[in-house]
């Protein structure tokens, strides 16, 4: 269930589907996902395929962890401060935390937080800071942030999270409704001016307001 070889066929999986970036794979196969599941689902951890977690909420399919991760670090050199709407599971936070200097992440869910906070504790990753929290207004204190993830797909762009990036920030994030497409939004320099290129269709749990306690 979690040998290096199960790990390994995942990998392969994810450059077959066009993930190219050696460090990005690397930390997918040296993370244990299996403890980001309960232990009912845990023999499916290394399957790329998206997975129920609770809530109405999903742990996101490996390649589009992979690729999303990939995007940010294929358009910005800085990734000293990064934003995550969307905790969930604590997985992608994961995979973050091993390529930037520090993370906040923005959990709406609080019972996801606290098992994603203790998954976190336990692979020993410290340079994350976790926030119960509304997602659709990030976290404008710690801003502005030189890359901003979201983990779930509001029908538009939220204006709130465009205007936390900082100066030639990037944001990836699922865009849409019925029908979603990963899209790349980059703030060109220190204006209030902003390139979207749209990337690839997607399925993501939509963005939600409130919080559950």
């Amino acid at each position: 269930m979690t040998s290096l070889r199960t790990r390994e066929r995942l990998t392969q999986r994810l450059q077959q589907q066009g993930v190219v970036d050696n460090r990005v794979l690397d930390i997918i196969r040296n993370t244990p996902r299996h403890l980001f599941l309960d232990e009912a689902l845990a023999h499916r951890a290394y399957e790329d395929t998206a997975l129920p977690i609770g809530h109405g909420q999903t742990l996101s399919q490996p390649y589009i962890v992979a690729r999303m991760t990939e995007i940010l670090l294929e358009t910005t050199d800085k990734l000293d401060r990064v934003l995550e709407i969307g905790t969930g599971s604590g997985y992608q936070s994961a995979i973050l935390a091993q390529c930037v200097t520090k993370l906040y992440s923005v959990e709406r869910i609080r019972p996801l937080q606290d098992k994603a906070r203790s998954r976190l504790r336990q692979l020993g990753l410290h340079n994350v800071q976790l926030k119960h929290a509304d997602g659709g207004f990030g976290w404008p204190e710690q801003g502005p942030y030189d890359a901003i993830l979201s983990a779930a797909a509001p029908a538009v762009v939220p204006d709130e999270l465009k205007q936390q990036l900082g100066p030639n920030g990037v944001l990836v994030i699922p865009v849409g409704a019925d029908e979603q497409h990963l899209t790349l939004v980059t703030r060109n320099g220190t204006d209030n001016d902003f390139t979207v290129k749209t990337l690839e269709p997607v399925r993501f749990v939509p963005l939600l307001g409130g919080v559950v306690r």
